[in-house]
């Protein structure tokens, strides 16, 4: 197992780009800018190793990354309804980035910062650890914040991201990385044919803006019901209004059943590549890539709609204007801490 560090000059600004591998020749390479994972080469069923995520031709492309391809996301990931929260009867305004909304941290957020880098190697893993302060007030949100974040592989196939912050005021927060997963294997298909399994009995229905209702629904009886594993093409050709409002596909968060692990599992027939998604987090938005056309240039050909799928685990910005949401709510010199799982398996395992 290795480390890998490269230096890379972008817009004037030293980058560093980072490959880890491990002994069986899975490999997860990512920026210090952002977080942004660009590749991840894992086996097929006759191990094969191909990339398994979408990522922009040209490291340039990332210093306006509006899909978020492979980024972390903070403060709060997902769409803060207004651009506005009080904490502690005290309004906080946001810069609006998505129509009236506050989408991903907005223009300051994690997703855009040349993170301080520490690489490590193990017999059993290796990895980086990613640290970065925000000031008070940074981006709108109160309190400073340190986070530190850590990518991790190992030899069993599973790479590990974990989150740690704490805040010297009540904040909100809630993180994860934005990564869009395609097991055909260098894009090859669409994930479309992508059998899904979710173990969540509840989603959060949202409005034409995809801003939360306030309904918590239940998935009995509709295509939102990925307690049994079946297609991302069912939610495309769905008449169902909650995949109409996504733009016929999936945008939506469910809310963990937490009885069962994995908590997600996404298999690609074809290829044999199988993904198991394990986290403490509540829940998770499901996001189909309904929102991408073939204006953009990917690393292997142009993207398309239903290209990838994020797994964005999380908690839920809802959860501001709305009882019985998962809480994003940080106290001042509180923990928080969560960890997320991608572990890589075939069908022959």
């Amino acid at each position: 197992m290795h480390v890998q560090e490269k230096e890379q000059t972008v817009a004037g600004q030293s980058w560093k780009v980072y490959t880890l591998e491990n002994d069986h020749g899975m490999s997860v390479s990512f920026l210090n800018y952002g977080g942004i994972i660009t590749n991840i080469t894992v086996p097929d069923r006759n191990g094969k190793l191909e990339n398994v995520v979408l990522s922009l031709a040209n490291y340039e492309d990332y210093l306006d990354n509006p899909n978020f391809f492979g980024a972390l996301v903070g403060r709060v990931a997902g769409r803060i309804e207004g651009s506005s929260f009080s904490i502690n009867d005290k309004k906080h305004l946001l810069p609006a980035n998505e129509g009236d909304h506050h989408l991903h941290g907005g223009s300051t957020g994690f997703h855009q910062i040349l993170w301080e880098t520490t690489s490590f190697e193990t017999d059993t893993q290796v990895g980086v650890h990613f640290t970065h302060t925000f000031p008070d007030g940074d981006g709108g949100y109160p309190g400073e914040l340190d986070v530190s974040i850590m990518y991790t592989l190992t030899n069993e196939n599973n790479f590990e991201i974990t989150y740690q912050a704490t805040s010297d005021q009540d904040t909100i927060l809630t993180t994860t990385n934005h990564s869009y997963f395609n097991l055909s294997g260098d894009l090859k298909r669409d994930i479309l044919q992508h059998d899904v399994q979710i173990n969540a009995s509840q989603f959060i229905e949202l409005d034409h803006e995809l801003i939360p209702t306030g309904e918590l629904l239940s998935v009995d009886d509709t295509v939102f019901d990925f307690r049994k594993a079946h297609p991302i093409i069912d939610g495309v050709h769905s008449i169902d209004q909650q995949n109409l409002v996504a733009s016929n596909g999936f945008d939506h968060y469910f809310i963990f059943d937490h009885s069962n692990q994995p908590n997600v599992t996404v298999t690609d027939g074809e290829s044999g590549r199988k993904l198991e998604v394990l986290t403490d987090q509540p829940g998770m938005v499901m996001y189909t890539a309904n929102g991408l056309d073939d204006s953009i240039q990917l690393k292997e050909r142009n993207s398309t709609k239903y290209l990838g799928v994020c797994l964005e685990t999380q908690g839920s910005p809802g959860s501001l204007k709305h009882e019985g949401f998962p809480s994003i709510y940080l106290g001042k010199d509180e923990t928080y801490h969560k960890t997320t799982t991608f572990a890589f398996r075939t069908l022959n395992d």
